[in-house]
């Protein structure tokens, strides 16, 4: 081949990978953002990434798009690894068309979605754009069509990360609403369906976008991003956690990392962490601390619904999936948030072959007009549907109090669980001594000479007949009354034989989970 059909190549490619121009790599790097180029080099392995279609350019006309057609057409798609796992890629060029999707562009992104899926491996967007691409009209549309198209069939099947690195309005936004985790950057990210200036010329609210739609808002008010970091370098860092804790397709187990934590190491200050009277508070994050290998553990949602922890973790070095309830938190009650907060990750851990340990402290279900019209009881219905419909192991663990259908709920052993266990200082019943008596002996206490010594008098005998600590053992609900000391080891030993479970569920094209 002639030396000059080389040079002409390299002249090409250093144009692609050098991007629009010196100026605007600097306009990104001063509003204290990565070009897409370094934020892959952060995210994967040095030297591992493979780039397709990098020479692809749009055959728009109109608008002048005819005199402007730069490679890659401001996306950047490839593959690389991430601790030596494949991991599949696309990162928007902000600095070319604002990082705006036209028709070319989305081919890219469907094409590196579809060998994703078929690779059975992990697919992280790196989002920083601007929409569709306005010169291009419908085309552009029609493009995000095939992205939540793929996204939907790639649900379950691979994991799918969204990081968000800059603005994504509009249609956009339903992308990362339908991958498993949105991860975000406080004050240069943000995400909306209208921006200020609709909800202002519609409504006459005023606001600004981190106001409406930055990291801070979704991760602690709609609930919409999962993680929110000061920095890229941090949440890059951070989604590469995640993956470590991830396998690579639902065919798959999650990695195993040899543990220097024993199985068999007590946890002797769980008998402190938890104090016997079911009105004091505690942090369950404590508690899961105790528990898992070395302390360590991400908990996903950590802002949002925060009456609920949902985390992975590691046992004698297999992931776990916890849910557990909070007590410093609207005493660890449900609500509408928290359900489906917990009702997602349960899904999750089950697509992914993920075990399920669940912490139950749960002293019922939020009472409340708002609670009622808000929709709690088909809110709730999901974290049920959830479990019931969730083939993993499945562990639960009643600390403390463990009332109603909040119980139920919290993956009792009617529902499915495999295991139940309970520690010593458990009340299981259909709610509160109080209000048990108040309901059972209500005439008897009106006609007492001494209703409140009387009412006393009978809570304790309730207590003593029906929640005492093994009244559920006794009746085969609870599988064993453990020491909370010795609970890792219990823990650990159980999921161990459910390694291998099997569970075959119903012929079915797919369940009508609550809406």
């Amino acid at each position: 081949m002639p030396r000059e059909t080389w040079g002409e190549l390299a002249v090409i490619r250093a144009e692609a990978l050098r991007g629009p121009s010196d100026r605007a790599t600097e306009a990104q790097h001063a509003k204290g953002k990565l070009t897409a180029r370094e934020r892959i080099e952060l995210l994967l392995d040095p030297g591992s990434f493979k780039e397709v279609e990098q020479l692809r350019r749009h055959r728009a006309t109109g608008f002048g798009l005819e005199e402007k057609r730069p490679y890659t057409d401001g996306v950047i798609t490839g593959w690389g690894t991430v601790e030596g796992r494949t991991v599949f890629v696309y990162a928007h060029d902000f600095r070319i068309f604002g990082g705006a999707l036209g028709e070319a562009h989305a081919t890219k992104i469907h094409k590196i979605m579809d060998m994703a899926i078929s690779a059975g491996a992990p697919l992280v967007s790196l989002n920083d754009g601007a929409g569709a691409r306005i010169q291009e009209g419908v085309s552009a549309l029609a493009g995000y069509g095939g992205i939540f198209q793929r996204n939907t069939r790639a649900s379950g099947v691979i994991p799918q990360i969204s990081v968000m690195l800059g603005p994504c309005a509009g249609g956009a936004a339903y992308s990362p609403a339908l991958t498993d985790f949105v991860f975000m950057v406080r004050e240069t990210s943000q995400m909306f369906i209208t921006g200020p200036d609709v909800v202002k010329a519609v409504t006459g609210e005023e606001i600004t976008q981190n106001g409406l739609g930055g990291a801070d808002v979704h991760a602690e008010t709609s609930g919409v991003a999962h993680f929110a970091y000061d920095d890229e370098e941090t949440c890059i860092a951070e989604v590469r956690y995640l993956i470590g804790m991830l396998p690579s397709n639902n065919r798959e187990n999650p990695p195993v990392v040899p543990s220097d934590d024993p199985a068999d190491r007590r946890g002797d200050a769980l008998l402190d962490l938890v104090p016997a009277d079911g009105n004091r508070p505690y942090d369950m994050h404590k508690v899961i601390e105790e528990l898992v290998d070395d302390g360590d553990f991400l908990e996903i949602h950590e802002r949002w619904a925060r009456n609920i922890v949902c985390a992975l973790a590691r046992l004698d070095g297999h992931v776990v999936g916890v849910v557990g309830s909070q007590p410093l938190s609207y005493a660890g009650v449900l609500d509408i948030h928290s359900s489906e907060k917990a009702a997602r990750f349960v899904q999750f851990c089950d697509a992914f072959n993920i075990p399920l340990v669940t912490l139950v402290d749960v002293p019922g279900f939020l009472p409340g007009v708002d609670q009622e019209h808000g929709g709690i009881i088909r809110h709730g219905a999901k974290l049920l549907y959830a479990y019931c419909n969730a083939t993993v192991p499945r562990i639960s663990l009643i600390l403390r109090k463990a009332y109603g259908g909040a119980y139920i709920v919290m993956d009792s052993r009617s529902i499915g669980a495999d295991l139940s266990y309970a520690w010593p200082t458990n009340e299981i019943a259909v709610m509160g001594a109080e209000g048990a008596a108040n309901v059972i002996f209500r005439r008897r206490i009106a006609e007492s000479d001494d209703p409140e010594a009387v009412r006393g008098q009978l809570v304790k005998e309730y207590k003593a007949e029906l929640m005492h600590p093994y009244y559920a053992a006794e009746r085969g609900l609870v599988d064993d009354v453990i020491d909370p000391a010795g609970t890792r080891e219990v823990l650990i030993a159980s999921l161990a034989m459910l390694r291998l479970k099997h569970a075959d569920l119903p012929s079915r094209k797919h369940g009508n989970q609550p809406a």
